[in-house]
Order: C-alpha cells, then sequence, then structure tokens
C-alpha cells in the first residue's frame, strides 16, 4: 500500500513539476561527469595514439641483449603486434671515404605507428634485401656513392630517409642513421659476442592489452632494460601529453564537484517544499516507517530517472562532439563502460551522500509545524552534511581521476568556499540587516530580500561561485599551458642542430652563417665525464648495488657537461646562485633529488682520466620538453678550460621561399626553400656539409612538425572541454535561479499588494540578483586563485602569479550574468498582477 501511495504521489508531483528540478540535477551531474569522461577518455586515447608515433609503437622494451621468448609469446597471446629491432654502431665505407653511422635493422612490420619519411614523401615500406636507406647528411660526407660497404657485404643506397618516426630527438647522437633489414645483419659479420647492440621491441595494441602486458612483463625487466611509453620522457611530446591528460582529467573533476552542488542545492530545495506534507501526514496519523519509505521510494525514483536521462545525454554529448572533431581524433573511440558506470555512480553516491541531510531533517519535522510553519524539528549539525557532502566527492573524484593530488585540491578549494561562504558571504548578506522593509528604492529593497533569505542566498552562492570557480580556473589553465607550449615551439624554433664543432671550426662557421643570413643560437661547448664521488663517497653502479655492494648507486654512464656564465633560457633556478665561482657547478633538479645532492655539496668528476672536483652552488629545473640542448651539470669555463671539447649549436632555416631579390617563381630554385641570400635550402645545407666534413648536421624540422600538428590537437581538445565546462556550468546557474522561486512569489504577492509597482520590483530582483552575483564573483576570484596555487605547484609545475584584472572582471561578469538570469526566470512572476500572483500561490 505505501508503495501504491509513493508511486501515485510521485506521478502527481512529477506532472506538477516539483521534481523537475531534482531531476534537472541529477541529469546534469551524470550528464556531464559521463559526458566529461567520455569526451576527455577519448580525448586523452587519441592525443596519447598520435604521440605514440614519435616511438612508432604503443610500448617499448630497450634491451641490451635478446629477451625471453616467452615474453614475445605473452604478447601474442593478448593480441599485440610487435616487431624486433636491433640498433648498432658500425663504420661504412665508400672508396677512400668512411664514417661511423648508427644502424638501424628493423623486421617486416615496422614502423607500428607511424611512417618513415623519405624525401619522396612517406612510406610505409622497408628496405629491399642488400639495399640501405641513408640520412641525408650521409650522402654529403660520402659524396653520394650509388653502394657502401658496411662489414664483410656491400649495399645499394636506395633512398634518402628524411626522418625516422622513433628516432627521438638527441643532438648528442652524432652519427647518421641507416636503415637496413634485419634478415641482412648476419651477412655483414658485424654482430660478435660481446658487440655492443641495443635490441628495441616494439608492441601495439589496445590499451586492456598493453595495460594488462605492462603489469605482467615490467616486473620482470632488469635494470639494464627499459619500458619506454610516450610519457616515458623519452619523447619529445611526453610533457604536454602528461599535462593535456591532467588537464582533461581536472576538468571532468570540476564538473563532478559541479553536479554535486546542483544535487545539493536540488535536493534541500525538495526536502523545504515537503515541510508542511511530513507535517500533514504525521498529522493524519502516518507512522515514521511510511513515511522513510514514501519519500525514500521518491528519491530513488527520480535518481533512476535522472541517471538514464544522464547517460542519454552524454552518449548524445559524445556523438555530438565527436562530428565536430578532426578525423584522426574521432577514429579513435574508447569503451562506452567506464564512463557509464561513472555516471551511474556519480548519480547514485551524489544523490544518497547530498540528500542524506536535508531528508533527515525532512523526516524529522514535527507535526505541530501545521499550526506553527516556523518549526523545522530536529536542527542537525552542519558539520554532518559538510562530511557527506565531501566525502561524497572525495570518493567520486578519486574513483576518477586515481590521482590524489586533484582530488584534494578540489576538495580543499571547496572547503575555502565552504569557509568564504560563511564569514564574507553571511557578512556581506547581512548588510542589509537595518534597512527594514523600504520599498521607495529598488536598492533598499534587494538588500532587503537579501536579509530576509540570508540562508536560502547562502546555498545559491554556493552555485554561482562553484560555477566561476571552475570557469576561472579551467579557462586560466587552458591559456597557460596553451602559452607554455607556444613558449616550447616558437614559429621560429631551430630546425637544424649542429654537433661535433670543433675549436677551429667556430670562426669559419659564424663567417658561413653570416654570409647566408643564418641567426644561430648559442653556442654549448661539450666536454664527456663521468661523476664519481659525493662529498667523498666513491658511487656504485646499479649492478654493483643488485649484487649487494653498499654504497650511494650514481650514474651508470657518462655526462655530457658544459659551461655557460649565464643561466639558459629553458631552465630555472630553484635554489643557490648561478655559477660566480671557478669551482661551482650547477646541478640539474631531478638528478639532485635522485642522487640526495644539496647546495655546498662536492662532486667529483673524472674527465680525461683526470679528477675534478667542485662545489654545488645551485640547483635548477630544466624543461626537458624544448627542442634545446639541456644538461644535467653546467659549470664554469674556468673549471673545464684544461679539457679538450667539442660545441654544438642550432638554427632556424626558413622552409618557405624567402622574400628576397630572387623571384619565387624562380625556375633555377626547383621550387626549394631559399635562405635568407637567396640559396636553396638543400644548397645551403649540402654547402655546409662540403665546407664543414666533421660537423654533423640533424635535422629536427619534421620533427618540429609533428610536435605543432600534436599541440595543435592538443589545444583543441582543451577547447572543447572549455566549451563543455562552459555548458555545465550555464546549466548549474540556471538551475540554480530555480531555488526559491516559490519563497519569491508569495513575496511578490505582498508587494504588490502593498502597491508596489513594475518597475519597482523588476529593479529590486535585478539588484538582488546582481549582489549575489558580484559576492560570488569576489568569493570564486579567491578559491580559484587558491586552487590554481595548488594545481600549478603540485600538479602542472606551471609558474604561478596572481591574475588581477580577475578582480574587477569576475564581480562585474558574476553580476551580469545572474541578473540576467534572474531576471529571465522570474519574468513571468514580474509580469502577472496582484490577483494571478496570489491564485498561482494558493
Amino acid at each position: 500500500m505505501e508503495l501504491s501511495l509513493a508511486w501515485r504521489l510521485f506521478k502527481r508531483e512529477l506532472q506538477q513539476g516539483q521534481l523537475l528540478l531534482i531531476i534537472l540535477a541529477i541529469t546534469l551531474a551524470v550528464l556531464s561527469v559521463s559526458g566529461l569522461a567520455r569526451v576527455s577518455e577519448r580525448l586523452q586515447v587519441a592525443i596519447t595514439g598520435q604521440a605514440s608515433q614519435f616511438i612508432a609503437a604503443d610500448r617499448i622494451i630497450d634491451s641490451p641483449v635478446k629477451i625471453d621468448v616467452a615474453i614475445l609469446t605473452k604478447a601474442e597471446n593478448l593480441g599485440l603486434k610487435h616487431v624486433t629491432n636491433m640498433q648498432f654502431n658500425s663504420m661504412v665505407y665508400s672508396g677512400d671515404k668512411f664514417q661511423l653511422v648508427t644502424v638501424r635493422a628493423v623486421e617486416t612490420g615496422y614502423p607500428l605507428k607511424g611512417d618513415i619519411e623519405l624525401t619522396s614523401g612517406k612510406t610505409k615500406a622497408l628496405p629491399q634485401a642488400g639495399e640501405i636507406w641513408f640520412e641525408t647528411r650521409l650522402g654529403g660526407l660520402l659524396g653520394y656513392p650509388k653502394t657502401i660497404e658496411l662489414g664483410n657485404s656491400e649495399f645499394v643506397l636506395s633512398n634518402e630517409i628524411s626522418r625516422l618516426p622513433d628516432a627521438g630527438f638527441n643532438p648528442f647522437a652524432s652519427s647518421p642513421v641507416v636503415l637496413m633489414r634485419m634478415e641482412d645483419v648476419a651477412k655483414t659479420g658485424v654482430i660478435q659476442p660481446g658487440s655492443r647492440v641495443t635490441y628495441l621491441y616494439q608492441f601495439a595494441g589496445d590499451e586492456a592489452s598493453l595495460t594488462a602486458f605492462e603489469q605482467s612483463v615490467k616486473p620482470l625487466l632488469n635494470s639494464t632494460q627499459r619500458w619506454v611509453d610516450v610519457q616515458s620522457g623519452d619523447s619529445p611530446i611526453a610533457g604536454a601529453v602528461k599535462r593535456a591528460e591532467r588537464f582533461l582529467l581536472l576538468a571532468s573533476l570540476m564538473g563532478i564537484a559541479l553536479a554535486c552542488a546542483a544535487i545539493g542545492i536540488a535536493a534541500q530545495r525538495y526536502c523545504q517544499r515537503h515541510y508542511d506534507v511530513v507535517a500533514m501526514l504525521k498529522t493524519f496519523g502516518a507512522s515514521a516507517k511510511q513515511i522513510r519509505l514514501l519519500f525514500g521510494t521518491h528519491l530513488l525514483l527520480v535518481t533512476l530517472m535522472g541517471i538514464v536521462l544522464g547517460l542519454i545525454g552524454g552518449v548524445l554529448l559524445d556523438f555530438g562532439i565527436s562530428y565536430l572533431l578532426p578525423p584522426e581524433i574521432a577514429a579513435y573511440s574508447p569503451p562506452l563502460t567506464r564512463p557509464l558506470l561513472l555516471g551511474v555512480s556519480t548519480g547514485l553516491i551524489s544523490a544518497f551522500m547530498f540528500s542524506a541531510y536535508p531528508l533527515m531533517r525532512l523526516l524529522a519535522i514535527p507535526p505541530l509545524r501545521v499550526l506553527q510553519r516556523q518549526l523545522e524539528g530536529l536542527q542537525l549539525g552542519m558539520w554532518l552534511h559538510l562530511l557527506l557532502s565531501l566525502g561524497a566527492m572525495a570518493l567520486l573524484g578519486y574513483l576518477y581521476s586515481q590521482s590524489w593530488a586533484l582530488t584534494l585540491t578540489v576538495v580543499a578549494a571547496v572547503l575555502l568556499l565552504g569557509v568564504l561562504l560563511s564569514v564574507l558571504g553571511f557578512v556581506m548578506i547581512r548588510l542589509g540587516h537595518s534597512v527594514g522593509m523600504k520599498t521607495t528604492n529598488p536598492l533598499q529593497l534587494a538588500l532587503a530580500g537579501l536579509r530576509r533569505r540570508a540562508r536560502q542566498n547562502a546555498v545559491q552562492l554556493v552555485g554561482f561561485s562553484a560555477a566561476l570557480v571552475l570557469l576561472l580556473t579551467i579557462l586560466a589553465l587552458r591559456q597557460d599551458l596553451l602559452n607554455e607550449w607556444q613558449k616550447q615551439l616558437p614559429e621560429n624554433a631551430p630546425n637544424y642542430f649542429l654537433v661535433n664543432i670543433a675549436p677551429d671550426d667556430a670562426k669559419p662557421l659564424n663567417d658561413f652563417m653570416t654570409t647566408k643570413g643564418i641567426v644561430a643560437t648559442d653556442i654549448y661547448p661539450v666536454i664527456r665525464g663521468r661523476l664519481t664521488q659525493i662529498n667523498g663517497e666513491v658511487l656504485i653502479s646499479n649492478e654493483q648495488s643488485e649484487a649487494g655492494e653498499k654504497g650511494r648507486v650514481g650514474i651508470s654512464r657518462e655526462l655530457n657537461l658544459t659551461w655557460r656564465n649565464t643561466l639558459p633560457a629553458n631552465n630555472e633556478l630553484l635554489e643557490g646562485h648561478f655559477n660566480q665561482a671557478a669551482d661551482e657547478v650547477s646541478v640539474e633538479s631531478g638528478v639532485a633529488d635522485r642522487l640526495g645532492i644539496g647546495i655546498g655539496d662536492k662532486l667529483t668528476y673524472v674527465i680525461d682520466n683526470q679528477e675534478l672536483t667542485v662545489k654545488v652552488a645551485s640547483i635548477r629545473a630544466v624543461h626537458w620538453e624544448t627542442l634545446q640542448p639541456n644538461f644535467f651539470m653546467i659549470f664554469t669555463q674556468e673549471a673545464l678550460a684544461p679539457f679538450a671539447y667539442t660545441s654544438m649549436a642550432s638554427f632556424y632555416l626558413n622552409d618557405q621561399q624567402a622574400t628576397n631579390d630572387q623571384s619565387t617563381n624562380d625556375q633555377s630554385t626547383n621550387g626549394q626553400a631559399l635562405s635568407a641570400d637567396g640559396t636553396p635550402k638543400d644548397a645551403v645545407i649540402l654547402a655546409l656539409i662540403q665546407q664543414f666534413p666533421t660537423i654533423s648536421i640533424i635535422d629536427v624540422g619534421a620533427m618540429v612538425g609533428q610536435l605543432r600538428q600534436i599541440i595543435e590537437q592538443v589545444s583543441l581538445s582543451l577547447t572543447l572541454v572549455l566549451a563543455l565546462v562552459l555548458l555545465a556550468s550555464a546549466l548549474v546557474l540556471i538551475a540554480q535561479t530555480e531555488a526559491g522561486m516559490a519563497t519569491r512569489q508569495r513575496e511578490l504577492a505582498v508587494l504588490r499588494t502593498f502597491g508596489a509597482s513594475g518597475w519597482l520590483l523588476r529593479s529590486a530582483t535585478g539588484l538582488e540578483f546582481a549582489l549575489l552575483g558580484g559576492i560570488a564573483g569576489v568569493l570564486a576570484v579567491i578559491v580559484a586563485e587558491f586552487a590554481l596555487y595548488l594545481l600549478k605547484t603540485q600538479v602542472f609545475e606551471l609558474n604561478v602569479y596572481m591574475h588581477w584584472p580577475w578582480w574587477g572582471i569576475a564581480p562585474v561578469s558574476g553580476a551580469l550574468i545572474v541578473a540576467l538570469l534572474g531576471v529571465w526566470r522570474c519574468r513571468q512572476l514580474l509580469s502577472q498582477s496582484c490577483s494571478e500572483l496570489l491564485k498561482a500561490g494558493s
């Protein structure tokens, strides 16, 4: 019988529209979370998939020896594609010329991701047996012969390589690359027992299989083997991908927080509207169990309806957004399971946790309220509501992001907003206390309305402020990320690197650049050295540590060292002062943390069989994702003066035809790009190779172009997420203005009865909402600055600065937006006569 009654009341209230607000809130919650989660996952998978072309696969195992065949069998059982490659250094010969090269021997199927870029275009084909593909600079060094000798065999040079998809960015790897088939390696006789070879096992497949493969195989790798993916740091896009994924996660977490706020507001409004109903039911003898069953059933039905509508909306949102995405991103379609489950979980958890407190207050309404409407029954502590709300938000946040840093940042921002609402918001609202009920002035009437609805307005401020905080935070982070990426890849980013510059070649090279009108970047001296001691303590290798030897584990390879008198542009000083004395060194922060190095420590290096001891003067943060030479250790020139060195530099050569005295239609250039003096680009590079045969030239132009393409896709992703957040915030603001419409209707009826004009009521209503919006804007700026500080320092590693324009823009914008929404929502009430208002409120 109780269920039948509950169903009849549910249908009646649904028809009368009394449940629409809470259904809309739950629908919005589920739609925001499932829709944002689906779009975010699509963008994450697409960005990662596009970025995986930088390593020509989804995952790589880098090993100095062949790995166990069982690992490859495991990959095949999981449905992963895989290829095996070899990389080693060797000499090649052509007549009386010879050159050290890096040999890449690959199997059929390489590359699993991306394409091989030849001078004639992109291809997925491989060299034929007996052929070698070569980098352009090797042809210039050897005079473009038809064949070369490698070990015991002779190979035909058949195609020039512009770039391999997994070439990476290492300006210190100065030897040209040649590509050959794996089966041709044996006949060269180059690989012998003890030869130094790197085996690259590349894998590609769906994310679930890759995750399972990683979980089973990664623990089996030893210290000499590396597991590589696009976020391992080996890819130059790693930093951008990590930050973009964190941004997408944050946007979804903010969506969860926004949705939870909407549900809490809607639940409170629903329960307040039923205080009289509960009092009447108790007066007519309904038991507490019956009332719990009645409203529990209502809550369950409303929740299920909101979840179903929200899931449908989320799926439609994803389909709609997918049509706006570029084909290369829309082609990625991760499973729907997780977004749908997350939407259902969000609806159930938030509906229960955010409705528990208002529902307990509703069920505690005494029957005496029938006679005394001011009675509200049991006054439970707000701490319980706060605990339930924050618990639900933290649970949903962590379930979605698996990141405590992001989750706790959102929770901390919500806590700060709550504190500010309790202090600043309440004080500002109470400013209208002395105004009374004067109706001659719209401002006085608006302030009086704020005072009368202090509690209700505080609840409204939660929604308004939360929406503005979300918008400000997401907008600022998006802009900061785009600015950061733009700094990393400016329009004139170097697309050529010069390595192995001998000291005697420095001046002639500078003259050559000046003649061609090419501006080179800083020249970095490069010296190879090994860190052997820290404060007199001898460092040991990983192998020694695994063998049981005691000591601090060092860096088990030689480092590229340099000197500078000034801090590099892409470095940030964290501690100490940059090199001032001859015996000082600056250390990169990651190495300093790993080795436990601090300011004042003494480091000993072995360079050319000589020991050098210096003192740590500073710790630097290095932006490794920039296409610039970066170093773990930077010395003073005096410290490294006794040692022989070579140098490296970089320059930008325009890929378009330069604007100069030669016509762009000059057939003598065959459409090639020109340097500043009108020389075709390829001729400049060839002349550079011929005039300076010992200098290695590395072309990273193709990589820069691919990086820019990835960044453009990431930028589009951030813009789409921002648009979704704007939509969600707008829906919350619209839903928020629904709160208190019944109370406002009764007040308007009373004021109309006492002769208040329509102009006065419209002006007062607009001013009241504007004041709420202005207060919400101030609160939003404070909370957004706090949240951005935590996010930039703990999650995104961005520079922190104050957004001073917000302090004027946010309150004004908040006032305008909320005032327009409030007047728009109240337009029907404001246009009604006194009798119509009284009839509607009866």
